[in-house]
């Protein structure tokens, strides 16, 4: 019975958080699908149009293509901003000791940096890289792409070019 109260608890507070994660995974899912065999469509449009040789349908389906490309890319992007704003939030409210701000300390000043800003090799080196992104909820980063931390925030930094691609501040408490 003392097992048994924790565990309904634990259930009572993390299902609802589960359950809007999970449909709003869901829904972007079957978004994703949808605009994938859009692309499917208008790729199949365009060569009927390339073997009738009518270059006015051709620049149409064209132009179709480039527009489902451009939806999927969109929709792969609000997926991601959703996720990532939404969800390692609800997991870090349900295991604030994961998020401990503990003795961190680096050889440089705070800055708070803005997508888009170029960074020096000392902000993103190995010490100070997460290693393990999935334990934090945060998305996979992607080839030459890393999850840095920075003080109490996060950055997301594309380590070819230096460049800041995302920033979750106050990640850490």
């Amino acid at each position: 019975m003392k097992k048994l109260v924790p565990l309904a608890m634990l259930t009572a507070f993390a299902a609802p958080a589960l359950l809007v994660s999970g449909s709003a995974m869901a829904q972007s899912q079957a978004e994703l699908r949808g605009d994938r065999r859009d692309i499917h469509d208008a790729e199949h449009d365009l060569r009927r149009a390339e073997r009738s040789g009518d270059p006015r349908r051709i620049h149409e389906e064209r132009r179709d293509l480039r527009d489902a490309h451009r939806e999927y890319r969109e929709d792969l992007r609000d997926r991601d901003r959703r996720w990532a704003e939404n969800d390692w939030r609800v997991w870090r409210d349900h295991n604030r000791g994961l998020y401990a701000r503990g003795e961190w300390r680096a050889p440089f000043r705070y800055y708070r940096f803005q997508p888009g800003a170029r960074i020096g090799t000392v902000y993103y080196g190995p010490r100070y890289l997460i290693g393990d992104p999935w334990r934090y909820h945060l998305p996979q980063p992607g080839f030459g792409r890393a999850w840095v931390r920075h003080y109490n925030d996060v950055l997301l930094v594309d380590t070819r070019r230096g460049t800041v691609i995302r920033v979750l501040p106050g990640f850490y408490w």
